[in-house]
């Protein structure tokens, strides 16, 4: 018998995990969440890990007392670098990014035999590829795959700065995903929960040969295989930050295509 799961908790370093929250939103829609941007200590990406593991935990036991069943943690730092210490910090089960996201990329390799003999793409901030996270996941599973791995510095300004497309977005798209391109990959996993919102450039520029791995679809997906819904869940959100609020809330209702956001500032985690 599945575990039910009724309140999920969901924390970023900032803004990129709200586009898991919106998937997770769609698809768990009787399910309850609690949001936690970390937006006053924004971007764990150029923090040291023993940084990026502290901050995590104390996001994690702040969303903890929320009585949370699930942690979901969207934010592709922490997940790799950071995820058996935020385990520690909760009582409940934790879905981080990065095996969610390879499990769906291998998963289409296998149902799709022409995909096997191309490479896997990923791109992610400097950090996550450093890290090499996805790239050792992947070996693991599919030790024979050749892996393209590069950081694409600027998608994520571009985003926050409500750029997601026109010709700025799309020369930064050839600047870094022309080698993607050019090598044939078989598929591309968005390995920053804000690449997302350039989804559609992204794919044009790709071309339809090239299957897009996100993180929030995968994430989404694993919650509703392993866990039970609630048949009457409210499907409310609750939404906090450790910064000012104005511009997160603006912000949140860009990335929520619309929703309206009002957020609680945590004066200390």
């Amino acid at each position: 018998m599945k575990q039910r799961v009724s309140k999920i908790g969901v924390f970023d370093s900032g803004l990129g995990g709200l586009s898991v929250l919106r998937t997770l939103q769609r698809e768990l829609p009787t399910c309850s969440f609690v949001y936690l941007g970390d937006t006053a200590r924004t971007p764990y990406g150029s923090k040291s890990p023993s940084t990026v593991v502290r901050y995590s935990q104390e996001c994690a036991s702040f969303l903890g007392k929320h009585d949370i069943d699930l942690l979901v943690v969207a934010c592709n730092t922490a997940s790799s670098v950071a995820l058996d210490e935020i385990s520690q910090a909760v009582v409940c089960p934790v879905i981080g990014t990065i095996k969610p996201a390879v499990r769906t990329c291998l998963a289409m390799r296998v149902s799709h035999s022409e995909l096997a003999e191309r490479p896997i793409g990923i791109i992610g901030t400097r950090a996550t590829i450093q890290s090499a996270s996805y790239q050792e996941e992947i070996r693991r599973a599919a030790p024979s795959a050749a892996l393209i791995a590069s950081a694409c510095p600027l998608f994520v300004p571009l985003v926050e700065e409500g750029m997601t497309s026109g010709p700025i977005v799309e020369q930064a798209i050839e600047h870094y995903l022309a080698p993607f391109r050019n090598e044939g990959v078989s598929s591309l996993i968005l390995a920053c929960t804000h690449y997302p919102l350039l989804m559609g450039p992204i794919r044009e520029f790709m071309g339809p040969r090239v299957e897009i791995v996100e993180c929030a679809d995968a994430i989404a997906r694993e919650i509703k295989e392993t866990y039970e819904q609630p048949e009457n869940g409210t499907g409310e959100s609750h939404f906090f930050v450790t910064d000012e609020v104005s511009r997160f809330n603006s912000l949140a209702s860009f990335f929520l295509k619309g929703a309206a956001v009002e957020a609680v500032k945590v004066e200390a985690l």
